[in-house]
């Protein structure tokens, strides 16, 4: 095998026998626990910013005067901003290098956020969401490229749930605390606070990650781009992990862009700090990307899959009674499959693509916040037409589409390995 194959790192005019260390980043190595830390926060920042409406649509329905399916638009906006910039952002980062894409975009993204609250109609909110959004399209994928260049291959899984494990945190810090802010004080001003705290992160964020040492500048030719994108789709695992994400995040999407107007109506009528503390269950996704690696290691990648697809539909099931703790149970659920599921198949495509990792990441992600759109505006629709029930049917049809596509990469593993044994005899 190849260095380029395995990513190994090469020493001009070394001796060909010679071994060749690898000075990439491992857990216990220097600058990994900075770099670790540095993702951690930027995907705090990320997922708050992204979603920093989410818990609050109900206000917002009422301040403004909309619907729920209508107000549903200032999470869609951002995460469709984010899902049509982020291959250009990913170019950007073969070019500039990926911690100066990354600081660039959470310095606009959060400067956004400051204005967000001063928003005095849902045009103007949306448009200010969907540019929000756009900003941090440079996040996600110069982030795992960024992990699939400075870190070993064996740890990789790993530091990429540590980086997801930031985006779970962030998405529960955001609505816990835009939850019990706009309870005493309104939606706007806890936008704002949301906007403040992701300034913190963003500072940190820069004065820990540590200067990239494996970073070779790519080209920014628009055929060299089309070049990549075109043979990444091409590849049919990448396709799947693509497909994958996205049905992934349709369910998490619709699941939470919906719960809050569930849960503020009968029977439950929970007040808006108490349906903003419903969040703190992110910190099962917390475990549950953290931990992706060992339960790759045990199940193999399809069986972590499968068990992510599982876990979800029955947390999906589970959420359908009317009882406030089976409720809750479904939510931990949902939440412990999605994270797992995307820690997972995120990973995977980082460590399919040999070239052009930023591109394959972007590919990734832009299918994935392709998918939140999705969710968030049909789940929606969904709602509004039959309950939670029609949310809940939406999410298990993208589950099934989940079940499905990894039954196709098992079938197709088993004629790959089938062929190879006959090319042996």
């Amino acid at each position: 095998m190849t260095p380029a194959s395995t990513g190994a790192s090469t020493v001009v005019g070394a001796v060909p026998s010679a071994p060749v260390s690898d000075s990439r980043m491992a857990p216990g190595g220097p600058g990994y626990r900075r770099m670790s830390f540095a993702l951690f926060l930027a995907g705090v920042a990320t997922f708050a910013l992204l979603y920093s409406t989410q818990a609050l649509l109900p206000l917002i329905s009422g301040d403004l005067g909309v619907t729920a399916s209508a107000a549903s638009w200032t999470v869609a906006a951002a995460t469709g901003g984010l899902a049509l910039f982020v291959i250009p952002m990913s170019a950007l980062s073969e070019r500039f290098g990926r911690r100066t894409v990354m600081t660039v975009s959470l310095a606009v993204a959060v400067a956004v956020a400051l204005v967000v609250p001063f928003a005095g109609s849902l045009t103007t909110l949306v448009a200010l969401r969907a540019v929000q959004g756009a900003a941090l399209a440079g996040l996600p994928a110069s982030a795992t490229a960024y992990l699939a260049e400075e870190v070993r291959p064996r740890a990789l899984v790993t530091a990429i749930g540590l980086f997801v494990a930031g985006n779970s945190v962030g998405g529960m810090s955001g609505r816990v605390i835009t939850g019990w802010v706009a309870q005493e004080w309104g939606w706007r001003v806890a936008v704002g606070a949301l906007g403040v705290l992701a300034v913190g992160c963003a500072v940190a964020f820069r004065l820990l990650l540590p200067e990239p040492r494996h970073f070779v500048a790519g080209s920014l030719r628009p055929r060299v781009l089309l070049g990549t994108v075109r043979e990444h789709l091409g590849n049919p695992l990448l396709r799947r992990l693509y497909a994958i994400g996205a049905l992934f995040m349709t369910v998490f999407g619709g699941v939470y862009t919906v719960i809050g107007y569930r849960l503020t109506q009968e029977p439950f009528g929970l007040p808006q700090g108490v349906v903003g503390s419903i969040f703190l269950v992110y910190l099962v996704g917390t475990v549950a990307a953290s931990t992706a690696g060992r339960l790759v290691g045990r199940l193999g990648r399809r069986g972590a899959l499968y068990l992510g697809g599982g876990t979800t539909a029955l947390g999906l099931v589970l959420s359908l009674s009317d009882s406030l703790a089976l409720v809750l149970l479904g939510l931990v659920l949902i939440t412990a499959g999605f994270f797992a599921g995307h820690a997972v198949a995120s990973s995977a495509v980082s460590k399919t693509a040999t070239h052009g990792r930023a591109q394959a990441s972007a590919l990734y992600q832009s299918a994935y916040y392709v998918g939140s759109s999705a969710g968030s505006t049909v789940g929606a629709m969904a709602f509004h037409a039959g309950g939670w029930g029609g949310t809940v049917g939406v999410g298990l049809l993208a589950v099934l589409g989940v079940v499905g596509i990894t039954l196709v990469g098992s079938r197709a593993a088993r004629v790959a390995s089938a062929r190879a044994a006959r090319a042996t005899v």
